[in-house]
């Protein structure tokens, strides 16, 4: 029950240390696509040490689950766990309250996925209604583009089995020359990265255990991480300069550039570090840091495991 309690703690240390270690750091704005990645990498360790010790506290205290999870096991990698004959109650106790986060879980995501499906058919609906077809036409999964007569400058793009990339008449008004390119660029990345599931789960996670830490910033800096992600793969076609001032284009009038801004208040960091761009890390330090978070979801199983190689070794 050791390796148990030893999985809660390494669980519990990185959900609270984690979020501050990352926010104290200034590499993630430099590398977007980088920092989603430990990002993820951070919250699966997290989610990886809850269901390893709820595997372990339920074999635990119950012979029936013991026989499953070490079947294939030899007696001595058994011993190695000392576990009891007759089971604590406070490892079945423990086990129930774990496997109750799972539930738990688990029903907030199929709420979001459901929620995410609600509004999706009704944005459908809208985007059809103000953009009817014309007698004999038909719908085409291939139409990627939808043009929307609008007022206000604007573009965004509709996830799903057939993404679209939606922009109004105002925006093609708007913006100039490439601009108008750069901003489909930003959208499309989104599309490609699917950075619709990244904001679902965060979402979820968030919304089912609001007072962990870790689950807050992730979802935080999702949002915030996937807006410099697509950024950076529209800069990359079409220059840092015309996606700044393509940004400046559809937002200028909602009051995000002021001494107060209402809302959308990373645009003015996103154009100025699209203006003022630091420099990126080594090529030999990216794959460094990769390696690095890819390795933090296997540090529970190597705690888990330990005892049971250490037995065989």
């Amino acid at each position: 029950m050791m390796v148990a309690l030893a999985l809660l703690l390494l669980g519990g240390l990185t959900a609270v240390l984690a979020p501050r270690v990352l926010a104290r750091s200034s590499w993630p704005d430099r590398e977007p696509v980088l920092a989603l990645w430990m990002w993820q990498c951070v919250v699966a360790a997290v989610l990886m040490c809850c269901v390893l010790a709820m595997a372990l506290c339920a074999a635990e205290a119950w012979q029936v689950v013991r026989g499953q999870v070490f079947a294939p096991a030899p007696r001595q990698v058994i011993e190695a766990y000392a576990l009891s004959a007759e089971g604590q109650p406070w490892a079945a106790a423990l086990a129930v309250l774990l496997f109750g986060g799972g539930i738990w879980t688990a029903a907030m995501l199929s709420r979001e996925v459901r929620a995410t499906r609600s509004r999706r058919r009704r944005r459908r609906i809208g985007l059809r209604t103000r953009s009817p077809l014309l007698p004999g036409e038909e719908e085409s999964s291939d139409e990627r583009l939808v043009v929307l007569e609008g007022e206000h400058p604007d573009a965004w793009w509709l996830p799903g089995t057939a993404p679209r990339l939606i922009v109004t008449t105002a925006a093609l008004r708007r913006l100039k020359g490439r601009q108008l390119d750069a901003v489909l660029a930003h959208e499309e990345g989104h599309v490609r990265a699917r950075h619709d599931w990244l904001l679902h789960c965060s979402s979820a996670l968030a919304a089912g255990f609001p007072r962990v830490p870790v689950f807050r910033a992730f979802r935080h800096q999702m949002h915030r991480l996937v807006e410099l992600a697509a950024d950076d793969c529209a800069s990359r076609r079409h220059g840092r300069l015309t996606t700044a001032l393509a940004l400046v284009g559809l937002n200028e009038d909602r009051g995000v550039f002021g001494p107060c801004p209402a809302h959308r208040a990373q645009l003015p960091h996103r154009v100025n570090r699209l203006l003022s761009p630091a420099e990126r890390l080594p090529v030999a330090r990216r794959l460094r840091m990769t390696a690095l978070a890819s390795l933090v979801p296997l540090v529970p199983l190597l705690v888990a495991f330990v005892p049971g190689l250490s037995a065989l070794g």
